[in-house]
This record gives structure tokens, sequence and C-alpha cells, in this order.
């Protein structure tokens, strides 16, 4: 099934839900429980499902979302060529989409965020996409004699302000 774009509606996507259905069905209904006295009374509501979530449990369905999260990163970068591959404007989407998978899913299933998975999967595409972007920006100091004249300018400046305050201020003059 191919990953559909995040619509923003905060609907999970068939290919999660049905994920998240195969993982969750099975611990939902123990077997052989029957709901008793159920549909006896109108007013009466079902008996609410109790689900014990084990750490492992929820572990082991972060570590498949954020698998998703990953595939689906993927696709969106094979769609950026690689003379753009450090423009800013152009992987922004799909960079903050995967920062924002791994974020929203760990807030919803109550997992630590940031982690150590996700800190593997954000350090994964800086390693694959995006280790050359330093090499090509890189910002270069001036050179020491302008940096020294933009030093030293200021702080031959402030005491000729001085002087030149004290002097305006002894004119003679009352001041109201």
């Amino acid at each position: 099934m191919a990953p559909r774009a995040p619509t923003g509606s905060g609907r999970l996507s068939g290919g999660l839900l049905l994920l998240l259905w195969a993982v969750l069905g099975r611990g939902l209904c123990p077997a052989g429980a029957e709901a008793e006295g159920f549909g006896q009374d109108a007013r009466t509501s079902p008996p609410a499902a109790t689900f014990n979530w084990t750490a492992q449990l929820v572990e082991e369905m972060y570590v498949n979302i954020t698998q998703k999260c990953w595939e689906f990163f993927v696709e969106l970068m094979g769609n950026v060529s690689a003379p753009q591959l450090c423009e800013w404007k152009v992987i922004s989407r799909p960079y903050s989409w995967l920062q924002s998978c791994l974020e929203n899913w760990a807030d919803r299933l109550h997992y630590n965020y940031p982690n150590a998975l996700a800190e593997q999967y954000i350090f994964q595409s800086h390693h694959h996409y995006f280790h050359n972007c330093t090499l090509q920006h890189q910002v270069f100091d001036p050179p020491e004699d302008v940096l020294l004249a933009m030093i030293i300018a200021p702080i031959c400046l402030i005491p000729f302000l001085v002087t030149l305050v004290i002097w305006r201020s002894k004119d003679g003059k009352a001041q109201p």
C-alpha cells in the first residue's frame, strides 16, 4: 500500500489503522469473555474494554510506526534532486514531517520524546541526505585586520563620546 500524504485532519491512514487494529485487536477482549447483560436494558452501555498497555507493547508499536514514518520520508525525499538537498525551502516540508510524525506518535502512545529511536532516524536522515550541506555553505570569519578594526573602532569611539557629553554639559548655562 502506498503511503498517503498527511491531511492534517488527525485521522489515521488506512495502513496505520490496519496495523493498529492488528496489534491492538488481540488484546482488547480476552478469549472466552462474554458481555453479560448487554442489551438487556436499553439505557445501559456496553462494558468498557480494558487493555493493559505494557511498555513492551507500546515500544513495539512505536518501532513499527516510526518505520512507516521513515519510509514515507524516504519516499518524499525521492522527489528531491541532489542539488536541492541543501535548500531549506525544498527539504523543510519532508524533514518537518518526519520530525512531527516521530513526535506526534510518541505523544499519542505516551512514549517519551525525544527518545533514542527518534534520534536515530533524525541522525540517519542527516547522514544519508544532508551530510554535505555544511561543506557547501560554510560561513567564514573576516580577515584578522578587518576583524581587529571592527573591534577597536567602537572601543575608541566611547571615550570620544564621553568627552563630548562632558564638554557640552559644561557650557555654563543652567538647565531647567
